[in-house]
């Protein structure tokens, strides 16, 4: 074998599977037993949106400095498709490994002379030893697991005892498993050169850190912060999170003594009937939300609008894929920011949240339904499908046990009792927002009537324009109310004083972050700002008036979040600068360093102290 790429801890592998054929839990198997020897990794799963027979990959990245965003490129290639074999070796770094199924000779010609192959005859050791087809497929899986082991260092006992986990009580599965992880370990051991330049050392840096996805992560946070009333119509990537909520529901929500269910949930008959009745529960008083994509989020505008004009608190958990239209349901994408912000027909700006990683889907997940009743508005969380469907490494879930939920303005059956006067779009106190009251509050006084039209302060028909005029600014005087009370941006200075700077968000913030520490090391220098949330708040004009050029880093072709800068803060295009990527793979930190890097020079930015220049 010629010489390949050596690092310890630090590399990438890539599975290249075929849908269907039972690959997912030996793909996971083997990121997981990395995580137990406390190595940090990143995991992305790209499939197809058909059920069989299409290409399906798995990307593992290990990174004992922790880095979680993906790095581009790939260092081992686990080739288990012929369909895209020649995509599949051209992604392999030079120096690289290509491991694949022997069984059947290949021509030198389908190699590349700069990587290293690795061939394990798969079939032929599983044909040797199982007549079933289905576990001659299934094991096979396991047996380049167990070679794998022996090529990187992976402890067997991990393996063993993550088997026993997943098989418990079933050890009729779990022997065939562990036999099979084994035959591919010791064929590995007799026949080929181990370990490889890449190789696994035992750490500590995993330390507390949970492995979870961001759709169940969500789903927690919902329960949390006190939702009873889910409706849903199935649509990737979102249905894992409906079906999260119904798992945690039925261990939190349900009486133990008698097994009464404290909960709601409707799958409806579409994306119109599911927001329908999350605001029908959710006028009665409950804490009701949906969760959708794309092109549910369309279908909804009208009801949203619905929401937003009658002030009815409703949360909107959207994850994020490629469009427009069907586009590719299985890929990520940042492509709803313009949608959820001004979603509906009319003049309507709506609360939107950005979450990083599943910790903070956890935390925004809860305190979008604060919000929502604080404002009495849609409150949109924004998730998209490498949050909502991968597996992130992230700090624990945590939760002060003495939190209220907050369910803002709310008049009581005393306070009306006592004379207080009640007017349903009444600004009482300035900030644009009203006291509602709840059905049934009292016999008599706090009732109104609920509508889309225009209306005056006491929820009285009306078409006079001064008092539509009215109520629509008291409308964006709330807007501007929220901007005090969604999750502030978070900024982070460069190393050296800039007049250059950066903001991205979401999911696009792992790989950010390891880019800014290459773009440091390269001369560039960028001071950078995470939002969180829509409206803006004021440290996000402030962020952009400090800076002569700042960049946009998005997840789409639009530039929508530039888009949305550029409106609600009239600033100057020339100043926002984006670096775009919606090929529907999750960005890179490789992409962003090239990218901005590119940018910096063409506009001859100097971003070092002193003002950019051109």
């Amino acid at each position: 074998m010629r010489s390949g790429v050596t690092a310890t801890n630090d590399f990438v592998v890539k599975f290249a599977n075929v849908n269907g054929s039972g690959s997912a839990s030996a793909n996971q198997l083997f990121a997981k037993s990395i995580l137990r020897m406390g190595i940090p990794i990143a995991s992305r799963n790209i499939f197809p949106s058909n059920i069989q027979g299409l290409p399906t990959w798995f990307e593992v990245r290990v990174s004992g400095e922790g880095h979680l965003g993906r790095r581009g490129g790939v260092d081992l290639m686990v080739a288990m498709n012929p369909q895209t074999w020649d995509r599949d070796i051209a992604e392999i770094d030079p120096g690289g490994y290509l491991l694949y199924d022997s069984t059947r000779p290949m021509p030198a010609s389908r190699f590349r002379s700069d990587i290293n192959v690795i061939g394990v005859p798969l079939t032929q050791i599983c044909n040797a030893n199982y007549t079933d087809a289905r576990q001659r497929q299934l094991l096979k899986n396991i047996m380049y697991v167990g070679a794998l082991s022996a090529l990187l260092n992976i402890e067997p006992p991990v393996v063993e005892q993550l088997l026993a986990e997943q098989y418990k009580g079933k050890e009729k599965l779990a022997k065939p498993n562990r036999d099979a992880f084994h035959m591919g370990r010791d064929w590995a051991l007799k026949n080929l050169d181990c370990p490889l330049g890449l190789t696994l050392e035992r750490s500590d840096a995993v330390g507390d850190r949970i492995y979870v996805e961001g759709n169940a992560a969500a789903a927690l946070g919902a329960v949390y912060g006190g939702a009873t009333v889910c409706a849903w119509y199935p649509i990737t990537p979102s249905t894992s999170l409906a079906e999260a909520f119904e798992r945690h529901c039925k261990r939190f929500r349900t009486e133990a003594e008698t097994g009464r269910k404290r909960y709601a949930i409707v799958q409806a008959e579409d994306e119109l009937a599911s927001i329908g009745i999350v605001i029908g529960a959710a006028w009665n008083g409950a804490r009701a939300f949906t969760a959708t994509s794309g092109p549910g989020i369309s279908l909804m505008q009208e009801f949203v609008g619905l929401a937003y004009f009658a002030e009815i608190p409703a949360v909107i958990f959207d994850v994020q894929r490629a469009g427009p239209s069907t586009g590719m349901p299985t890929r990520t994408q940042q492509s709803d920011v313009l949608s959820a912000a001004y979603a509906s027909h009319g003049d309507t700006k709506q609360v939107v949240l950005l979450p990083e990683d599943p910790r903070e889907c956890f935390d925004f997940g809860a305190s979008a339904f604060d919000l929502a009743d604080r404002l009495q508005t849609p409150v949109f969380v924004l998730l998209d499908l490498d949050i909502g469907m991968n597996d992130w490494l992230c700090e624990p879930f945590a939760w002060d046990d003495s939190r209220q939920l907050d369910r803002g303005k709310v008049m009581t059956a005393e306070e009306l009792e006592a004379g207080r006067t009640f007017g349903r779009y009444l600004d009482a106190d300035g900030d644009g927002i009203p006291f509602r009251t709840y059905p049934g509050t009292h016999p008599q006084k706090g009732a109104f009537f609920t509508r889309g039209t225009s209306r005056d302060r006491f929820a009285k028909y009306t078409e006079v324009g001064s008092a539509y005029a009215d109520n629509m600014e008291r409308l964006l005087r709330k807007f501007d109310t929220a901007k005090q009370i969604v999750p502030h941006p978070v900024e982070r200075p460069a190393a050296q004083p800039t007049r250059t700077g950066v903001i991205y968000y979401g999911s696009s913030s792992a790989a950010m972050k390891e880019a800014l520490g290459q773009l440091e090391a390269d001369g560039i220098h960028l001071d950078a700002m995470r939002i969180r949330a829509f409206p803006f708040h004021d440290d996000v004009l402030d962020f952009i008036a400090r800076h002569d050029r700042v960049f946009i880093v998005e997840q789409n072709r639009d530039a929508q979040l530039r888009t949305l800068i550029m409106t609600e803060g009239n600033v100057d295009a020339s100043r926002l600068i984006p670096i775009l990527h919606y090929d529907g793979t999750p960005i890179t930190a490789r992409f962003i360093r090239a990218a901005v890097a590119d940018r910096a020079s063409a506009l001859k930015v100097v971003p070092f102290a002193g003002a950019a220049a051109e």
